[in-house]
């Protein structure tokens, strides 16, 4: 076996580590005196032996140096073996958990995203990033219709998501107030408790025994399906914290704030990787290349996900791959589960 492919020894483990966890304290490359000194107490090296360790960790691509220093910084490899190897987190302490509790205890889905997007940004000190659930994907609980005239109508749409959606409809023939009752009642009785999208594709053979034809209320609805279930036109992913990356040392250079400011305006980056690693059923970290963005190389994701009624959405943290892990995860940990249980 090549040595990139071996094994660390324990000495290799314990040195790794050490100088990721310096490194994200202090955002310094590590050399091998500072190292020494840090270590005094717990692993008596000298500053040779400690190079010697860091040389064979440069060769196996866990480390390397900046052109500028003659310390060492972590490679993404290195940061995935830090994440892979971590098994205590830091839990959030009481006031932190409280503030969570206390930003997201609305029910009103039209800030509740947005509020966990910002506490996700406060806590972490980076951006926090929520993706919104698709309309798709929830179940209609009822359906309200209200006259508004002679040919105008309300129709409120009351979701599983805790959300509620108003369309209005104009028919092109006089409604009768009789009528509206009626129709709310069979309509209410078909698509109670079943998910959009099966309503969309199934509206009309649930009402095979009602031809529209004979009923111009439901032949109103059945014409006006895109209409009253369509996607809302909002933003599917809420960003908070961007004055939290520009504040870093990592990114203090205008070429490394133009990379923030390019991230934050071309969200479809952002929104085509949460697409593409949706719903984990656990915490899930990816660090710089493992992204396949240039534009995210210098970052981390930490990614979670969340579920209100039957709509599934993501939330999670992005910052420099220098960042406290086993903080963030707890983090986003926490977020998910009170966002999923109220």
């Amino acid at each position: 076996m090549n040595s990139i492919g071996r094994d660390l020894s324990e000495r290799e483990r314990e040195i790794l580590m050490q100088i990721i966890r310096l490194y994200i304290l202090k955002a310094m490359p590590v050399g091998s005196r500072a190292l020494a000194k840090h270590l005094e107490g717990e692993i008596n090296l000298s500053p040779a032996s400690i190079r010697n360790v860091m040389a064979d960790l440069e060769e196996l691509e866990y480390i390397t140096h900046p052109h500028t220093s003659a310390g060492r910084v972590p490679t993404d490899k290195g940061y995935r073996f830090y994440v892979d190897s971590i098994n205590e987190y830091v839990h959030l302490n009481e006031v932190e958990i409280n503030t969570v509790r206390e930003s997201l205890q609305t029910t009103d889905s039209n800030t509740i995203f947005r509020d966990a997007s910002k506490i996700l940004g406060m806590l972490s000190k980076y951006l926090g990033v929520v993706k919104i659930p698709s309309i798709s994907e929830c179940k209609v609980q009822k359906i309200e219709i209200m006259a508004l005239s002679s040919t105008r109508l309300l129709v409120i749409l009351a979701l599983d998501s805790n959300s509620v959606r108003t369309i209005s409809l104009e028919a092109d023939f006089e409604i009768e107030q009789k009528y509206i009752k009626q129709i709310s009642q069979y309509i209410n009785e078909r698509i109670s408790d079943k998910p959009i999208k099966y309503i969309k594709e199934n509206f009309r053979d649930m009402f095979s025994d009602m031809p529209a034809d004979n009923y111009p209320l439901l032949r109103l609805f059945t014409d006006s399906l895109d209409t009253i279930f369509e996607e809302p036109r909002e933003d599917r992913i809420l960003v908070a914290g961007t004055h939290n990356l520009l504040e870093l040392p990592e990114f203090e250079t205008k070429e490394k704030m133009r990379s923030i400011i390019e991230l934050i305006e071309n969200q479809d980056i952002v929104i085509h990787l949460l697409d593409k690693y949706e719903y984990p059923s656990d915490i899930k970290v990816l660090i710089g290349s493992e992204m396949n963005d240039d534009i995210l190389d210098d970052y981390s994701l930490v990614l979670g996900s969340y579920q209100i009624g039957s709509s599934q959405g993501s939330i999670g943290l992005i910052g420099p791959k220098r960042m406290n892990y086993p903080k963030m995860i707890s983090i986003v940990k926490t977020v998910s589960q009170i966002l999923s249980n109220g």
